[in-house]
């Protein structure tokens, strides 16, 4: 244990510093990148990230995996979007919103522990329902005119910094907790490393798979709320490859894709990264597309340092 905690802080440190090498590269290459507009865009579009980054977390935490994290952001967007322009007020649409995605999760959890589907069949399956529900609900058209008060809270800055940070923030705080001082998260590890073993010392498998893949989804709508405030709009299209972008965070944040290994510190500092690497990307002008090789580099790359890691020295 105390081998993977230093293993962890090591690696921790090592994305620190990639992400400084990054961040000093970006200021002296393109003049625009620390300009306070950018910055605050950059955090915004982290916690966004962030959050989804967060729910695959405790997913691959387990040694699944959740394809659908996307699909459910959009679907919030277009659900919550919905709802307020119907003249439903903000706080039940939102809270609404966060139940139907929840239930989504437990339905990829339900599908997944009691279907006997392997988690990439189950959730690439809720990836194209859910995408294919939001075309339906909203005609594949974008849906304006919602409340000023829901729209501008992504604009508002809270000491300093932009308001959809101190949601991350929050969410960051309560999953460390979760992950550090709880027994369900103990489980969590315990479930991932071996789940019979798991087993046989009385988890309940049902309801570790079911949990994490409710917190998955859960937060993925969250997401999907922060992002409508911040666009002003519900785009039908919103989250689309955002399942590689939170892959890629929890895989670079040092979390094993067989499970039972990483931390939150991880994902963020991870998340980060993706989000510091798209956003210089668009600043110096590189090919969107190239950005997504780079991206699928970087998950092939982390992966297979873990699986050297964990090969038997010969």
């Amino acid at each position: 244990m105390k081998n993977k905690l230093g293993s962890h802080k090591f690696a921790e440190r090592n994305l620190v510093i990639i992400l400084a090498v990054f961040f000093v590269f970006l200021s002296i290459v393109s003049p625009t990148f620390l300009r306070i507009n950018n910055l605050y865009n950059l955090v915004r579009q982290t916690a966004i990230i962030g959050v989804v980054s967060i729910g695959m977390t405790f997913v691959i935490f387990t040694g699944g995996i959740d394809l659908s994290v996307g699909s459910v952001l959009g679907f919030a967007s277009i659900t919550s979007s919905m709802m307020m322009v119907k003249g439903m007020p903000i706080f039940p649409a939102i809270l609404f919103t966060m139940i139907f995605c929840a239930v989504l999760g437990l339905v990829n959890g339900i599908i997944i522990q009691d279907g006997q589907v392997p988690p990439f069949i189950a959730t690439l399956g809720m990836l194209t329902g859910a995408r294919g529900a939001v075309m339906l609900l909203s005609d594949a058209r974008m849906i304006a005119g919602l409340p000023r008060n829901f729209t501008q809270f992504a604009q508002i800055t809270i000491l300093g910094l932009p308001s959809l940070f101190f949601v991350w923030l929050l969410i960051i705080i309560i999953s460390v907790i979760i992950t550090k001082m709880t027994v369900f998260g103990r489980n969590i590890y315990a479930f991932g490393s071996n789940s019979e073993a798991a087993r046989l010392s009385g988890i309940s498998s049902r309801a570790i798979t079911y949990s994490v893949y409710t917190i998955s989804a859960l937060l993925s709508g969250i997401a999907g709320i922060l992002m409508t405030s911040r666009l002003s709009n519900g785009i039908p299209t919103a989250g689309t490859g955002y399942e590689l972008n939170a892959i890629a965070a929890v895989v670079v944040g040092g979390a094993s894709m067989t499970g039972g290994s990483g931390t939150i510190l991880g994902t963020i500092l991870g998340a980060m990264i993706i989000a510091i690497l798209g956003n210089g990307g668009n600043l110096l002008g590189v090919n969107p597309f190239v950005l997504n090789i780079i991206t699928g580099v970087l998950i092939v790359a982390s992966v297979m340092i873990d699986q050297k890691k964990k090969a038997p020295k010969k």
